[in-house]
């Protein structure tokens, strides 16, 4: 008996080697999952080289927030973003000169000294904000503190180089409220101007006429930190283009 199971062992027929391998397949090559995600409807501005910026043309900038953040028109996420403007405020190459605050989205409108200032800046303002941010919408909760993403794309930016360029883009920033119905919310709706932004210290609405008067909010109301502008477009250049009204909706036929 014990010659017959030698002798079938020795008969016993021999993997291919291409078979034993196969329980150790190599590294690398593609897998399930890899590379980066599909984009979806709200996927951020493609990673391109960005433009060449001159330090006399002010910049629109938009940036998302995840949806976990929750709406951003919210006294505690004001307050936190009025944070992020005042590290923000300490730059010289980089500078805000208004911002509005969206449900999903914050508009900003800003000066820069050259490409790598937009860059640094805007990279400072979203840590700083982020982590205010999370902060704030943890507050009161159960748990641990979010320490989670809250800008998932990159932001987007527009170059602004003209007159009728610039008048646009402080309505549009500005008057961003109207387009999406939020003056039509209490308390908002008592407002002439959205508080969650930088049009109560915006001198050139055409309802003051003559008179140097800002519109002031309650007591209790603390205005966004933001700069004055430097630039020709934006400290005058844009009325060549025509005055704006604090009653104008974006987007829609003037």
């Amino acid at each position: 008996m014990g010659g017959k199971r030698a002798a079938s062992r020795g008969k016993r027929k021999q993997r291919p080697e291409s078979e034993q391998l196969a329980l150790w397949k190599p590294r690398g090559g593609a897998r399930r999952g890899a590379g980066r995600p599909a984009k979806g409807k709200r996927s951020g501005s493609p990673h391109r080289k960005r433009p060449y910026l001159h330090a006399r043309y002010p910049v629109h900038v938009v940036l998302r927030v995840v949806r976990a953040v929750g709406n951003l028109r919210r006294r505690c996420v004001y307050h936190a973003i009025r944070e992020a403007t005042l590290t923000t405020a300490i730059r010289e190459d980089f500078r805000i000169v208004h911002l509005s605050l969206q449900r999903t989205h914050i508009h900003l409108i800003v000066e820069a000294s050259d490409k790598a200032a937009l860059a640094s800046g805007m990279q400072g303002f979203q840590i700083s904000a982020a982590k205010h941010l999370n902060a704030a919408i943890s507050k009161g909760r159960l748990g641990p503190r979010r320490r989670g993403t809250v800008f998932p794309d990159r932001y987007h930016a527009e170059i602004i180089t003209s007159p009728t360029q610039a008048r646009h883009a402080l309505s549009y920033v500005m008057n961003n409220w109207r387009k999406h119905d939020e003056d039509r919310r209490a308390p908002m709706a008592s407002w002439k101007v959205d508080p969650f932004s930088s049009a109560v210290v915006f001198p050139g609405w055409v309802e003051y006429g003559d008179q140097a008067f800002l519109w002031r909010g309650p007591p209790t109301y603390e205005p966004l930190i933001v700069y004055q502008p430097r630039t020709w477009l934006l400290r005058a250049g844009w009325r060549k283009a025509g005055p704006i009204s604090c009653r104008e909706v974006p987007s829609a036929k003037r």
